[in-house]
Order: C-alpha cells, then structure tokens, then sequence
C-alpha cells in the first residue's frame, strides 16, 4: 500500500493539518481556534477532542476517504527530555501530556489527537523530534553553578530536518557530518549537530542565545536579578519580558522582522542598530559552537522565517562564511519534516522509540 500520512501541528490558536503520499501532498488546511471557542476549556489537553473533530470535518468536506491513511504523525509536547527521533504514542506519554507534567502547551495536543484518529483505523500514531529532544554533551550541560544545569529546548523538529535534508543533498550520512544549524524565527535557536546528535544548543524558550522578534535572549545576570528584586515586575511579568516582550518588541515595538529591515532601508539609524546587533549576536551564537567544534564544521546552516530575509543571510554569511559553506533552507517546513519522519517509521529506515516514564 503507497504510505498516506496524516500530519498535526496545533498551534495556541489554529491547528495545521496536511496529508501526504510519497510524492505529494493531498490536503493541506490550517484550522482556527477563536478565543470565544477555547475559553470554554479548562487545559489546554481538554481541547484535543473539539480540535479532532474540526479534522475530521475539514477531511470530510474535502471528500477524503481516512481509510487511506497508513500513519498519523502529531507534532511532539512538552515532555521530560529524550534523545530525538520519531516516538511511537503510548499510555505514558499521554498520560504526562494530559497531566501537562511538563508544561502545558498547545503542541500537548499533538500526539492525543494523532493517537485518537489512528486507533480506530488500526494504523499507528507517531510524534518526532519534540522541542524537549536532549542530546547535550557533558561539557555543554554545565553552567557556571552546581544550583543549575543548562537543559536543551529548542526547535528540534526544524534543526533535525534541515540537517538530515542537507547530508541527503550531499549524499552523506547526517551521523557523519558537523552541523551549525540556526533556527530563526520568533525564537532563536543555534545548535551544534555532531555524529548524529545535537550536542550543544541555547535554550531558546527561557531566555538563552541571540535575542529574537519578542524574545530577549541572555541577559546581563546582575541587572536582571536586581530587577527582579525591584518589587516593580512579578515573576510573570519578568517571564514575559523573556519571552514575548523581549527582543525587537522591547527595542522597536515591532515582531515583524519585515518591517525592521524597512525601516532599517529607511535610513533609520535605531532600526538600523538593532537589526545590526542582531545578525552580530546570531553570528556570535555561530562562531561559539564552531570554537566548540574545534572548526570542524561541513556547514552552516540557516533556516527559519527570518531566513527568508536576504539582508539578514546576507550579513550572517559575510561574518561566518570563513567557518564553513552557508546553506540557507528558509521557512519552517513542519509539515512536511513529520510527514517525512512518518515515512521513515513505515518503511523501517527510521526505528521508533519507546518513551518511557
């Protein structure tokens, strides 16, 4: 039977759902989710069975028949740290996405509504590549303190895909290559693929790496606990100035890295700075973990929204083509990377794992 995959990537407000066969795609639709419509849930989990059912009508309406699916892949959740690599549903991953054990969020969703449409059709349900994928080395799991660890959070479904696409162009192995793979987007990630393993990685969630669109990136340590302490901002509103007011929000009020580079066109001299220190902190994020590789690296990579910016490619190459071979895979591609994850778990190439409680 010609494998037809079902993929799902919920979102906080809308859910993306597309099928693919081998060579092409069937069905793409991105479903939205007013707030009128979710607040009548408690948890984000409790949403999963109103989101499976606008689904099950989008593939309804669009005359497609479900008993040609082979496979349904969700995106992954907040779970404890595994290594990366498609991940078979169970009882003990659903049980600590229901339980938001690890956080809740919207891409909690993923594996309950793949596991309650495959189930009845007798065909298994998969996650790959989740944002908690930790493969971190020894060295680059130490902070500089015994009270805290560095933890891998990143966009490990992105990284991984553009990598393995990559050695796949190069006919090589992606276990045999050293990557920096740059994710630009409203978060920033940077991490350093080495023998088939992302062994080092900014945590691009809490507050670590480059700033980005709404996010601040590393922050000076003294300044940041003295604010804390300042009994002007909470702890929720600290986090927020970490993750969603933070970056260019908090510089130029604007998310939309399009509008900076306008500006910045413009002769705007603040947009200008900004945009600037933004390509030299992504580049210095680049040249750390190419220090880290002892300049062994086959590429770098760049992938992301924000890789669709000419200007931005442009200034990354100009300050990091001496450590390798620039390779830009702009967009996301989400859809497709669980699709092709999906493919590989059917036709044995990619083993499923077991997630263990």
């Amino acid at each position: 039977m010609n494998p037809c995959v079902l993929v799902i990537n919920p979102g906080s407000t809308s859910t993306k759902v597309a099928v693919f066969t081998l060579d092409s795609r069937l069905f793409e639709k991105s479903l939205s989710h007013s707030s009128d419509e979710l607040s009548s849930f408690k948890t984000v989990a409790s949403q999963y069975g109103f989101r499976r059912d606008a689904i099950i009508r989008e593939l309804r309406a669009a005359d497609f028949d479900t008993a040609k699916l082979t496979a349904v892949v969700g995106r992954g959740g907040l779970l404890h740290p595994i290594p990366g690599g498609v991940y078979k549903v169970n009882g003990a991953m659903k049980k600590d996405l229901t339980a938001a054990a690890y956080g809740e969020h919207a891409s909690n969703l993923g594996a309950l509504i793949a596991d309650d449409i495959a189930k009845p059709l007798g065909i298994p349900a998969y996650i790959v590549d989740p944002v908690v994928v930790d493969e971190l080395s020894d060295l680059a799991r130490v902070s500089g303190n015994k009270l805290f660890e560095r933890i891998s959070i990143f966009h490990a479904l992105n990284q991984k895909a553009v990598a393995r696409r990559y050695a796949s162009e190069q006919g090589r192995d992606y276990e045999d290559l050293s990557l920096i793979v740059a994710h630009l987007g409203g978060g920033i990630s940077v991490g350093l693929h080495r023998r088939g393993k992302v062994e080092d990685v900014n945590n691009a969630l809490n507050g670590e790496g480059p700033f980005s669109p709404e996010r601040s990136g590393t922050l000076p340590t003294g300044a940041l606990v003295k604010l804390c302490f300042s009994g002007k901002y909470g702890e929720k509103e600290i986090n927020r100035l970490i993750a969603g007011a933070g970056g260019m929000v908090s510089f130029l009020g604007t998310n939309d890295m399009r509008q900076v580079e306008k500006r910045r066109n413009e002769n705007d001299a603040e947009a200008t700075l900004y945009y600037e220190a933004f390509i030299y902190q992504v580049s210095k994020a680049i040249g750390a973990l190419a220090a880290a590789a002892s300049g062994k690296v086959d590429a770098v990579i760049l992938t992301g929204g924000i890789a669709y910016g000419k200007g931005i490619v442009d200034g990354i190459s100009r300050r990091c083509a001496f450590i390798a071979p620039i390779v830009v895979y702009p967009g996301e591609g989400e859809l497709e990377a669980l699709a092709q994850a999906g493919f590989g778990a059917l036709s044995g190439s990619l083993k499923p794992r077991e997630y263990l409680p």
